[in-house]
């Protein structure tokens, strides 16, 4: 089967009782007609997001090949034109299905899973992105939501562009 069109959706959800209102929280998900090896391949190798995320200017593994529980790695990127440098570390990982990150030295600590699944002849990426804004950036934490979703939608767009060519 294949997908021409991107299927994106976002849906806002609560993390539980420790959420405020400051929290952010973003789930997106599209189908990619690719093998899920294939698909997971990219979206678990941080240094390939700057192919397909956009203000993404770099990202770097500071630990030695494979990728696992414990694997770190440092990330600059530019949001609503700020420079934001973050260091992540792999939390949960669980080849070539689920990966899981979340934020070590931050501005804007962020908790992000990427989930491939099998779905018809290729695959479903389920993205769950979770932050909060610290500082300052809580003034502005309602626009931050509105751009984030949009950047993410184009995002995982491109990945679909980048794996289906």
């Amino acid at each position: 089967m294949t997908f021409n069109v991107a299927q994106i959706r976002f849906v806002p959800t609560s993390t539980g009782a420790s959420t405020t209102v400051d929290d952010v929280e973003m789930r997106s998900e599209i189908e990619i007609d690719r093998p899920v090896e294939q698909v997971f391949a990219v979206v678990a190798d941080m240094s390939r997001n700057p192919e397909w995320q956009t203000g993404m200017v770099s990202c770097t593994w500071t630990t030695e090949p494979p990728i696992l529980v414990g694997s770190t790695y440092d990330q600059v990127a530019s949001f609503m034109g700020k420079e934001i440098r973050t260091s992540f570390a792999v939390t949960e990982y669980e080849a070539p299905s689920r990966i899981r990150i979340e934020s070590t030295v931050s501005t804007f600590p962020l908790d992000i899973t990427r989930i491939v699944e099998p779905h018809g002849d290729g695959s479903r990426v389920v993205a769950v992105i979770r932050g909060e804004p610290g500082g300052l950036m809580k003034l502005f934490a309602p626009l931050m939501n509105i751009q984030a979703r949009r950047s993410i939608r184009a995002d995982y767009e491109r990945l679909k562009e980048l794996l289906e060519g």
